[in-house]
């Protein structure tokens, strides 16, 4: 095969420009997770309560959920170019269309469903491009990849903040969807996979030695491994979505921050989210999906046992066990891309890991109601804790038996 360049240098140096562009893209993708910042003025503007101002982000994540799962042909079908374009172009519309929503309703049909099913479809693109270039480091490529997602709160909160202060809430929709839709399309024009047969220089022989499997979503789905790993998202998923959908008013309410403090927290707690997708995929390459696994529902496990037995009143215990919590989140959201490209192969990457995604959305759905439902019946946030250590102690269960690679027919 003839010498593979990227960007006018070898492809194990120029691959890594594709994971640049994807950790750009997913900052534009994962405005999502800076929701919050319009809650109070969208509360303000059409006297609608808290339960109704939430409705366009929990819609926006289960439709993301299910675009995956929908959308994970079309990368086989039309590349990662042409897929990375229309979910951009999904993306831009919805935000640039919220801007002139009249009520919360239309807001959560143009914002949740058009603009969560354009990350549908773009969400996966990078992460595709990623796992088929990176062979060698899958882990550590799809997590610095998906680092954006969850950094992007960093970067897209102030900026929300500012523009809402200065051309109001509406309008900062419309802007920024302008900006997101010029950025994605720019950025998804560059994606492609490697030729067919490419391997990176001394990695083919290993390749080899160790034995790969190919299957589609209809063979996946018939395999232990898919259930085990579907269950294992879920879990890992949602003790961290519930982290972040209680971080502030835990902070408040159980360990006694100020408001300001308790908002300061989350941004620091956004940091240990894009931080654990690298540091998760590394250690993925490193351990293998299955030990990884492991590590992670332990630290869940560490991490609400502290908050539950010494989280009252406790800053230093909220700030840590949080911020473990928040990591783990990032890390099954390198941990679950990079497994299902292990054990199932990369040749159908893009379906197969559409629908393991979906555990995402149930992760999100089930830890949003777990923690409301709790919280109602008990009267505090301590009360959510027991139920997370339960579930952490069965993925610690269902990753052990259950998270092996498929064996390759002969």
């Amino acid at each position: 095969m003839p010498a593979v360049r990227v960007g006018g240098m070898p492809a194990e140096k120029g691959r890594w420009l594709f994971v640049g562009f994807g950790l750009l893209a997913n900052v534009c993708l994962g405005a999502v997770y800076a929701f919050s910042v319009f809650r109070k003025p969208l509360e303000d503007l059409w006297g609608i309560k808290a339960t109704e101002s939430g409705l366009p982000f929990m819609v926006f994540l289960a439709t993301f959920a299910l675009g995956m799962a929908f959308a994970g042909g079309l990368v086989e079908r039309w590349g990662p170019r042409k897929t990375g374009i229309l979910g951009g172009i999904l993306v831009g519309i919805g935000w640039i269309l919220s801007g002139f929503s009249p009520n919360v309703l239309v807001l959560t049909l143009l914002y949740g469903v058009v603009g969560g099913a354009g990350v549908g479809v773009a969400y996966g693109c990078p992460i595709a491009v990623a796992t088929k270039w990176f062979p060698d480091r899958k882990g550590l490529a799809v997590g610095l990849t998906v680092m954006g997602f969850g950094i992007s709160a960093l970067v897209v909160a102030p900026i929300t903040g500012a523009l809402i202060g200065s051309v109001g809430v509406l309008r900062t929709f419309t802007c920024l969807g302008i900006a997101f839709l010029a950025a994605l399309v720019v950025l998804a024009l560059p994606l492609r996979f490697p030729p067919a047969g490419w391997r990176p220089a001394g990695w083919a022989g290993a390749a080899a030695k160790a034995g790969t499997v190919e299957l589609d979503r209809n063979e996946m789905v018939r395999t232990a491994s898919f259930y085990a790993l579907w269950a294992t998202y879920t879990i890992g998923c949602l003790s961290g979505l519930m982290a972040i959908g209680i971080a502030a008013p835990f902070g408040r309410e159980v360990a006694c921050l100020s408001a300001s403090l308790s908002a300061l927290a989350v941004s620091v707690f956004a940091v240990f989210n894009g931080a654990g997708r690298p540091l998760f995929g590394w250690l993925t390459d490193r351990l293998t999906p299955r030990y990884a696994a492991l590590v992670s529902f332990g630290l869940i496990l560490l991490a609400a046992a502290a908050l539950w037995r010494w989280g009252e009143g406790s800053a230093i215990v909220y700030f840590i066990a949080f911020s473990v919590l928040w990591l783990n989140l990032g890390g099954w959201l390198a941990i679950a891309p990079t497994a299902t490209a292990t054990f199932f192969g990369t040749k159908h990457y893009g379906k197969n890991y559409g629908l393991v995604f979906t555990a995402y959305g149930a992760g999100a759905i089930l830890g949003n109601v777990l923690s409301g439902v709790l919280r109602d019946a008990t009267g505090t946030y301590l009360a959510v804790f027991p139920p997370v250590m339960a579930l952490a102690a069965l993925g610690l269960v269902v990753a052990l038996v259950g998270l092996r690679p498929v064996k390759a027919c002969r």
